[in-house]
């Protein structure tokens, strides 16, 4: 659905539920670090994204949605985990 805050990735309107992917650089995830030239540029970048990405999940709450991020680290390490997180996401009411 395109008039939904933040352009989610995924979108399942019969259950009010949508999914972000994340890339952990550009969201500012917690297992990437700063470039070492730049800092206080990529510092404030990244925390603006990440400002951004919180209010983009409130206003979806707001609008009865139910937000779910995925980062794209976790589509590295463990499908099968990923997976499990998923259907467990999508199966709550």
């Amino acid at each position: 659905m395109k008039n939904l805050p933040g352009k989610p990735d995924l979108v399942f309107p019969r259950l009010k539920k949508t999914i972000f992917v994340h890339g952990c650089f550009w969201h500012g995830h917690k297992c990437k670090h700063l470039p070492k030239t730049r800092k206080k540029f990529w510092r404030e970048k990244l925390e603006q994204n990440r400002i951004r990405d919180k209010k983009v999940r409130r206003e979806l709450k707001k609008l009865g949605w139910k937000p779910f991020v995925i980062w794209e680290c976790w589509t590295k390490k463990n499908p099968k985990i990923l997976e499990l997180k998923i259907k467990a996401f999508l199966k709550k009411a």
